[in-house]
């Protein structure tokens, strides 16, 4: 399928691993010129150099930190200097740390709601402008599939991530007139890093083996096995299409069918 986005321009968060990586990679495969963003910049200059081997969308990288208050303005300006527009935009975060819904102190609350909320709602509105002018947009947002199922020990991340729900939910009805989608994207049980620590937090926490947490949790998913990036960056890259232009709204659950919900 063509995905009718060859030559598009993305700013794609927290890219320097993990599903970040894995959703620009997926883009500048369909020659989509993609802008980077991580707090790693050996990291990030070196999966730029591997993308843009493919010698399809170009990749260009820059620092950034979703905790500094200087995040949004330093994305506005890359934007503008280093892509020269907007075209998709993939807001992507770390994950909070582990922890009960008890242990939430009003200090950590306002920390990862300014790195997992505030941020990424102000980046997000700051562009769309851009998108409304020339007539099309794709805004993706990767959440956790905590928003509907929420994680036991995950706390935080249900708590903050389901902000984003109400928020890209209401922003896809007013942007829609104007060729712009909003959905996101929830991944299950998708084997990165982040993934491998908390199997690591969880062991601790249970006192089990991390390979006995894993084992438990790979029978709790239909499909028998944990996904790869690939298989998500690619659901990513879709909802980023010309083709998908009639869906906006969504969620797209990533996860071997592991939700129990309808």
């Amino acid at each position: 399928m063509d995905l009718g986005i060859s030559g598009k321009r993305a700013l794609v968060l927290a890219s320097s691993r993990g599903l970040g990586l894995g959703i620009a990679t997926a883009l500048a495969k369909e020659g989509v010129n993609v802008l980077m963003v991580g707090r790693s910049g050996e990291k990030l200059d070196a999966n730029a150099k591997t993308i843009n081997a493919l010698g399809k969308g170009k990749a260009e990288w820059v620092w950034g930190d979703l905790g500094e208050e200087t995040f949004v303005p330093s994305m506005i300006d890359a934007v503008k200097t280093k892509l020269g527009g907007i075209d998709i935009l993939v807001n992507n975060t770390g994950g909070p740390t582990p922890g009960l819904a008890q242990d939430i102190t009003p200090e950590k609350l306002d920390t990862f709601f300014q790195s997992m909320v505030l941020r990424i709602i102000t980046l997000t509105n700051a562009l769309v402008p851009q998108m409304k002018e020339q007539g099309w947009g794709r805004i993706l947002t990767v959440a956790s599939s905590g928003v509907f199922e929420p994680i036991p020990n995950l706390a935080l991340s249900n708590t903050l991530r389901g902000a984003l729900v109400g928020f890209n939910k209401t922003l896809s009805s007013e942007v829609a007139g104007f060729g712009i989608t909003a959905n996101m994207l929830l991944p299950g049980r998708i084997h990165t890093d982040r993934i491998d620590e908390l199997d690591g937090a969880n062991a601790k926490r249970l006192g089990k083996s991390m390979e006995e947490v894993r084992e438990t949790s790979v029978k709790s998913i239909p499909a028998g096995r944990l996904g790869t990036v690939e298989e998500f960056a690619a659901a990513g890259a879709f909802l980023c299409s010309q083709p998908a232009s009639y869906i906006t709204g969504t969620m797209l659950h990533v996860d071997g069918g592991a939700a129990k919900s309808i």
